[in-house]
């Protein structure tokens, strides 16, 4: 019996869509905007889809140790996930740095900020908002970057502090508050910062930022859910990475 081109394409369609499964991820807030890309290209690919949900990686450390729905986990560090590794909550040695984030001084203001981040030590600024150093990785490069510069305890009036790094991005973007610490994913396109005024804050001010990805051993779908890890390696999801002014580890 002879089975036609179309009816092999056909099939081959229809098995995809089979074993297509869903990746339910839990996303630095930081990395929100690249892996929507990455979702698109993965699921061209792939066949399989993402749910999104971004947030703060503090807090979805303790979400998921409390039992929270989650396949794989996209943190702003390396503790998290190698913490969940070590709490038999993740997929034994799956944890690696798919990314490595830099922080940068922002306003909306054009002008306000000047290359050297001098604004800082001039204090004419009445609000400077950061992410929540205890849940966020990016709030503490800031505080970090603030007790190296000398400037953690001047500036402690003027602090405003956000929950994580979107909403720290918000009060900069809405004027809440005249500066912002906030990750240069958020500011970059097109290869550079193309609005309001920035210092990119030198990597020797604050520890380094190793985003690093984990695969829960509660997955929905262990299958879909290792795919998607190792598509964070390809060439494809570099470019991506790249583009938002990540560097690669």
């Amino acid at each position: 019996m002879r089975i036609s081109m179309a009816t092999l394409l056909l099939l081959g369609l229809m098995s995809v869509e089979v074993y297509a499964g869903e990746v339910r991820v839990a996303v630095a807030s930081n990395f929100a905007a690249p892996m929507e890309r990455i979702a698109v290209a993965f699921q061209q690919q792939s066949g399989h889809t993402l749910k999104l949900s971004p947030g703060a990686s503090g807090k979805f450390y303790a979400q998921i140790a409390s039992g929270a729905p989650f396949d794989v986990f996209l943190s702003a560090d390396e503790t998290n996930p190698q913490r969940l590794e070590q709490d038999g909550l993740a997929v034994a040695n799956s944890s690696f740095v798919y990314a490595l984030g830099k922080l940068v001084l922002w306003s909306a203001q054009p002008g306000l900020v000047d290359a050297k981040g001098s604004v800082l030590g001039k204090g004419n600024f009445n609000k400077l908002a950061y992410a929540d150093p205890k849940l966020a990785p990016y709030g503490l490069a800031a505080k970090e970057t603030l007790e190296k510069l000398g400037l953690w305890n001047s500036v402690q009036g003027k602090l405003v502090t956000g929950e994580n790094i979107t909403q720290t991005y918000q009060f900069a973007a809405t004027g809440n508050a005249e500066l912002g610490f906030v990750a240069l994913s958020q500011v970059y396109k097109d290869g550079k910062v193309t609005e309001g005024s920035s210092w990119l804050v030198p990597s020797n001010l604050y520890s380094p930022i190793r985003q690093s990805a984990v695969q829960l051993k509660a997955a929905k779908d262990p299958a879909a859910a290792r795919a998607l890890m190792t598509y964070l390696k390809s060439k494809k999801a570099a470019e991506i990475i790249r583009s938002f002014g990540y560097e690669l580890p």
